[in-house]
């Protein structure tokens, strides 16, 4: 009798920013001197009040059994916050809290689509549309962004992807991997597409707080319909409070598909533990002087860095609008994006990933992320400098 897995385990994928990771790792430890630009990893710690608030939870003895939909107390934050935010305030059985926002992905696309239905994507995009899409044996349909277009999603590209298979369509303002916010016209638009077509909208609002281009706006479907129709908001505290071993993130979304969402969370994680969303309250609520400073200084290293990658032989870079990500093209260097991403970790010793990591259309980019100091950012473009300044770039 042979063992075998199944079909769906065949199709995993996970995310390709760890393997990179992995293999840096074991430079590492061989001894070499690596600067990592490849992981969304804040340097900052979680700010002292978050913190304090987890601490004092724990010390409560909050740490027992709480709702699977998440707790009273976390959801009214938010309300509040949301209403601030978004102009709007979501009903309580409109909120599902998560073990991280990553979760969120997979339970709407497993909540949403049967095998065979298509979800379109942006591309380039996260790679975890990809893999959740993959695990629930959807098909995924990627939807190009151009960088004469600013890397914004177009509603007449979308359009021309839509099927009688299409269940719902991902957005992602200000994006992962490019740092790109679409403007108000552009959202309206895909979201009078959702409409027209019957489509459900997941709209990825994890750096919805990080808009550093003071010429960017933010906003989010959801102030349409309020989340009672067709948009699910995602959102998480991992990049916005450095609190990415946390795990905490929240779903804003029509109640009938939030209570579906709610099952698959509980039957896969039970729930959120308490003292970690008494955390996430601090978060929404408390002060927010440190979390101001770190963003001050992430716009501070997005301009050295674009500044300094311009200046670069073979490269140019657009300014990102927001996240924590730069996304310059490397083709006049003459190397694919995997080449260039081998050939800057073997010879200058920084770790980036090649676009192609994002999808089809990101291949001749690369992504960095400025969640390094200044320092190590300068120490990145002094070495890339000298290893291109010797190679003949087109």
């Amino acid at each position: 009798m042979s063992r075998t897995f199944s079909v769906a385990a065949g199709r995993f994928s996970g995310q390709p920013m760890f393997n990179t990771l992995e293999r840096v790792q074991q430079l590492e430890r061989q001894g070499k001197s690596i600067l990592h630009f490849e992981l969304g990893q804040p340097d900052f710690p979680t700010p002292g009040n978050i913190v304090a608030a987890g601490i004092t939870a724990l010390q409560n003895s909050e740490t027992r059994y709480t709702s699977s939909l998440g707790m009273y107390d976390f959801k009214l934050a938010v309300q509040q916050v949301t209403s601030h935010s978004r102009n709007f305030t979501p009903d309580i059985d409109q909120i599902l809290v998560t073990p991280g926002a990553n979760a969120i992905i997979y339970y709407a696309i497993k909540c949403l689509i049967d095998p065979g239905d298509e979800v379109i994507i942006p591309d380039p995009g996260f790679p975890t549309y990809v893999a959740a899409i993959n695990a629930c044996n959807g098909v995924t349909v990627g939807v190009e962004l151009r960088e004469a277009e600013g890397f914004r999603l177009q509603a007449a590209d979308i359009e021309q992807c839509i099927t009688s298979k299409t269940k719902l369509i991902i957005l992602n303002s200000p994006s992962n991997p490019t740092g790109a916010a679409m403007s108000e016209r552009e959202i309206r638009d895909v979201y009078e597409l959702a409409l027209h077509h019957d489509l459900y909208l997941l709209s990825d609002e994890v750096y919805s707080r990080m808009i550093f281009n003071k010429a960017a706006i933010f906003f989010s479907p959801s102030m349409i319909d309020h989340c009672k129709d067709r948009t699910l908001i995602l959102n998480g505290f991992s990049k916005a409070f450095s609190m990415t071993g946390w795990r905490l993130g929240v779903a804003i979304g029509p109640g009938a598909l939030i209570q579906k969402m709610g099952l698959l969370n509980e039957t896969i994680v039970s729930c959120v533990p308490p003292f970690v969303q008494r955390a996430g309250i601090e978060a929404m609520l408390g002060d927010q002087a440190v979390v101001k400073r770190m963003y001050a200084e992430y716009r501070e290293r997005c301009r050295l860095l674009v500044d300094g990658l311009n200046s670069l032989p073979g490269i140019s870079c657009r300014v990102p609008d927001g996240a924590i990500y730069v996304f310059p093209n490397i083709t006049e260097t003459g190397m694919s994006s995997v080449e260039f991403a081998e050939y800057a970790l073997d010879t200058a010793g920084v770790a980036v990933l090649p676009g192609n990591c994002f999808g089809a259309h990101g291949d001749g980019y690369i992504r960095m992320c400025y969640v390094n100091n200044q320092t190590c950012i300068r120490e990145a473009l002094s070495r890339l400098g000298k290893v291109l300044e010797g190679k003949k770039c087109r």
